[in-house]
């Protein structure tokens, strides 16, 4: 069986400590695209996601932080209000869909061959 890669939502709470937040960003962009301040959106194999979520442990205070990691469905219908991170030209892109643009609209497929996205 094949290795697939599943999107997850990393989101973050770090509190009294600027340098702490400033290092739990730095880590996760190296793994996964920001799409808010503290929210990222990453395309994982299992065990990469388990080593991602092992370093974040040795970053964070358990007794004070909280961090979350929620497994995403491969089709999602998602409201975007407001000025996005993201411009235009910017496309993450799972299953042939632009995941930062979900929602209505969104969902005309285009052919992705397998080097178009994501690093783990």
């Amino acid at each position: 069986m094949a290795l697939q890669r599943h999107l997850y939502l990393i989101c973050y709470d770090i509190s009294e400590d600027p340098k702490r937040l400033a290092r739990v960003a730095r880590y996760l962009s190296k793994f996964a695209f920001r799409v808010q301040y503290s929210v990222f959106v990453g395309s994982f194999f299992d065990h990469s996601l388990e080593g991602v979520l092992r370093g974040l442990e040795e970053i964070i205070d358990p007794r004070k932080d909280d961090v979350r990691c929620y497994p995403l469905p491969d089709q999602a219908e998602v409201v975007l209000m407001g000025p996005q991170i993201f411009p235009e030209d910017i496309l993450l892109i799972h299953d042939g869909r632009n995941v930062l643009r979900l929602g209505a609209g969104a969902n005309v497929p285009r052919p992705v061959g397998q080097n178009d996205l994501f690093f783990t």
